[in-house]
C-alpha cells in the first residue's frame, strides 16, 4: 500500500511513499534492535568515518533534496539549500563526538575500590521528525544517537516522505551495518496506531519528537506508561525585545527574518516583538516599510522571499487571528488576509492579551507587535507565555542585554541577534510548552546514552559478617 502527498501549490500528486501499518513498524524495530550491536560494537573512528560519509552523500543529493521540498511543502529554494547545509554540518559536529563520549573516575570511599562512570549506548532511538524544516530536523533526529552507537529509525513525516526518504538513502549509502538506520512511512491516519506501536517496541529505548505541543503531550504520556525517556522539541511564541537604546535598523533585519524566513514555519519564528514605548512608533514604522517589500510567489520560480506555506489549514488559521486582532481594536500594518498558500508577510499592531495572536503559535507569515511601557514590562510581556523555546534582545548595552535575557524564560536567548538561530554544536531546546531535553552537541551525548556506574574491587573484602 501507498500513500500520497498532494503538494499545496499544484494539488498534484508531489510524492508517494509505503502506507506502512503498526505491524511493519514492529518489524522495522525489530531489525533495528538487531542490528544494534554490530554498530555499537565499532569503534569510535571507525562510526565517526562513517558518519562523515554521510554528510558527504546528502551534499550529493542537493538538487533532489531541493526539488523535494519545493514538491512537498512549499519551500523557497534557498530554505531548503540552508537546510541541507545545516544537516550536513549537523552530521559532521556528531561525527566529531564519537570520540567524546566518555566517563570518570569518581574517588570512592572504599578502600581499594576503583570506581568509575562510563556511557553506553542504549539501543534503538526512534527520531520523529516534522516538515518545517524537514532536512534539518530530520537528520538531527538520527546523527547524534548514531555516533553514541545507537540504531534508529527515522519516523518520517506524512507531508515530506520523500524528503526524508532521501535523508535515510543518504545515510545508508554511506556504509553503516544492514538495518542500523531505518525508515518508517505512514498514511496520516495511521500516524497514532504506527507511532504507539513504535514506543511500546521493547526495543526502542529512547524517543525524540519535534513537533507541536499537543502532539508532544501525547507522545510524552505514551513514553510515560512504558518508562522510556524522551526529548521533546514542540511549540513557540518566540518574543523579540526592542528597548530604548537599540540599534533599530539591525532590529529590524533581524525581526523581518525571524518573523518570515520559511514563511514563519519555524519553531524559532519571531511571533511577538515587544518594542518599549519611547521607540515604538518608529519601529514599527520601519519594521512595516521592510515587511512591505518582502514580496511572495511561487517558489518554483524562484523569484520572491517567501514561498508558500504548507496547507489550508495555515491560511485557515492565520486568516482567523487576523480577523479576531481587528475585531479586537488591533491595526494591519502590512499584508492581511490570504485566499491561497502564497501569503503575505503580515504585521498587526496594537496587540493585546484580549487577542488570540497575543497566545497562540501562528506558524505562519505573521507577526504582533506588542508594545510595552518599559523594560520590566517587555520582560512581563515576553514571559507572559505557556511556551519558553527562543528569544531575543536589542540594547546597545551588552550588560543590560545579558541582564534581561537572564530573565526571559526561554531554552534560548540572542542579544541584537534574531530568534532564528541554529548551530549544530549548541544545546537546542525549551522549558514549559516547547518541551524538554536538548540536542545539539555534548548535550545531545547525555540525551541518547545510558550512564553506568562500574566498580572494580582491588583488595581483600571486608564485611560485618
Amino acid at each position: 500500500m501507498q500513500f500520497d502527498r498532494i503538494s499545496p501549490l499544484t494539488g498534484r500528486v508531489a510524492s508517494s511513499a509505503p502506507a506502512m501499518s503498526a505491524a511493519d513498524a514492529s518489524r522495522v524495530a525489530d531489525r533495528a534492535g538487531a542490528a544494534f550491536s554490530a554498530w555499537a560494537e565499532m569503534g569510535p573512528n571507525a562510526r565517526r568515518a562513517v558518519l562523515n560519509k554521510a554528510a558527504d552523500a546528502l551534499e550529493q543529493r542537493r538538487d533532489a533534496f531541493i526539488q523535494a521540498m519545493i514538491d512537498e511543502v512549499g519551500a523557497t529554494a534557498g530554505w531548503a539549500g540552508f537546510n541541507l547545509m545545516l544537516a550536513a554540518s549537523m552530521t559532521r559536529e556528531a561525527a566529531a563526538l564519537t570520540t567524546r563520549i566518555g566517563g570518570e573516575v569518581i574517588p570512592s570511599d572504599k578502600p581499594g575500590c576503583l570506581a568509575i562512570s562510563v556511557r553506553e549506548p542504549v539501543g534503538v532511538v526512534l527520531g520523529i521528525a516534522p516538515w518545517n524544516a524537514p532536512i534539518i530536523l530530520g537528520v538531527r533526529a538520527i546523527a547524534t544517537p548514531l555516533a553514541c552507537g545507537n540504531a534508529v529509525i527515522l519516523k518520517a513525516s506524512e507531508l515530506c516522505p520523500r524528503t526524508h526518504q532521501l535523508i535515510i538513502e543518504a545515510y545508508a549509502s554511506a556504509g553503516f551495518p544492514e538495518g542500523t538506520v531505518n525508515l518508517v512511512t505512514n498514511d496520516p491516519k495511521d500516524a497514532g496506531e504506527v507511532v504507539g506501536a513504535l514506543i511500546d517496541h521493547p526495543a526502542v529505548r529512547r524517543i525524540n519528537f519535534t513537533g507541536s505541543t499537543a502532539v508532544g503531550r501525547i507522545i510524552a504520556r505514551r513514553c510515560a506508561e512504558n518508562l522510556k525517556p524522551c526529548l521533546l522539541e514542540l511549540g513557540g511564541k518566540a518574543p523579540l525585545l526592542v528597548l530604548e537604546d537599540a540599534n533599530i535598523d539591525e532590529a529590524v533585519k533581524a525581526a523581518a527574518f525571524g518573523a518570515f524566513m520559511n514563511q514563519g514555519q519555524i519553531c524559532m519564528s519571531t511571533e511577538r516583538i515587544i518594542p518599549v514605548a519611547s521607540i515604538a512608533d518608529e519601529f514599527a514604522r520601519r519594521f512595516a516599510e521592510k515587511a512591505a517589500s518582502l514580496q511572495s510567489g511561487d517558489p518554483r520560480e524562484g523569484k520572491t522571499a517567501l514561498g508558500a506555506v504548507v496547507d489550508r489549514r495555515t491560511v485557515e488559521h492565520v486568516n482567523a487571528l487576523i480577523d479576531d486582532a481587528v475585531a479586537a481594536g488591533a491595526r494591519i500594518l502590512v499584508g492581511g488576509k490570504a485566499t491561497g498558500v502564497i501569503m503575505p508577510a503580515t504585521v498587526i499592531d496594537g496587540v493585546t492579551s484580549a487577542m488570540r495572536l497575543y497566545r497562540e503559535e501562528s506558524f505562519g507569515p505573521i507577526v504582533a507587535i506588542i508594545r510595552a511601557t518599559d523594560e520590566p514590562d517587555a520582560i512581563r510581556l515576553a514571559n507572559d507565555s505557556e511556551y519558553g523555546l527562543s528569544a531575543a534582545v536589542f540594547t546597545a548595552d551588552a550588560a543590560r542585554g545579558m541582564r534581561v535575557a537572564r530573565r526571559i524564560r526561554s531554552g534560548m536567548c540572542h542579544i541584537n541577534g534574531p530568534t532564528v538561530h541554529d548551530e549544530a554544536q549548541m544545546p537546542f531546546g525549551g522549558v514549559g510548552a516547547s518541551g524538554y531535553g536538548r540536542f545539539g552537541g555534548a548535550a545531545g551525548i547525555d540525551q541518547f546514552t545510558e550512564l553506568r556506574w562500574i566498580t572494580v574491587e582491588t583488595q581483600p573484602g571486608h564485611f560485618p559478617f
